[in-house]
């Protein structure tokens, strides 16, 4: 099993429609990538681990899927399409990880 994280850095320039992510986006993500897509997760940041500093990332979206095979096989299909709906909800550039999940 493997999480695909998408990170959204956070500055003081950082504009992000919370609304539109998760009305629009996350489930044009979920049509798009179908029963490849195992689970996804939309995590808004608060803050740092310091207090009173802002989050690193104004938001993180947890994608499950069984291989990284499945995952770039249906992503490179919808990749224009999921990118392209990146400027109607935020200005910020996202950052992809791959991970192994563990536990």
């Amino acid at each position: 099993m493997i999480k695909v994280s998408v990170m959204y850095p956070n500055s003081k320039d950082i504009v992000f429609n919370k609304e539109y992510y998760c009305e629009k986006h996350v489930p044009l993500v979920s049509k798009l990538l179908g029963n490849v897509l195992k689970n996804v997760q939309v995590d808004f940041g608060l803050g740092s681990g310091e207090p009173d500093t802002p989050a690193l990332y104004i938001v993180m979206t947890h994608m499950t899927f069984d291989s990284i095979d499945a995952f770039q096989a249906i992503f490179s299909v919808h990749s224009e399409e999921l990118l392209s709906d990146i400027p109607n909800f935020t200005n910020s550039q996202p950052q992809i990880q791959i991970s192994e999940v563990l536990i």
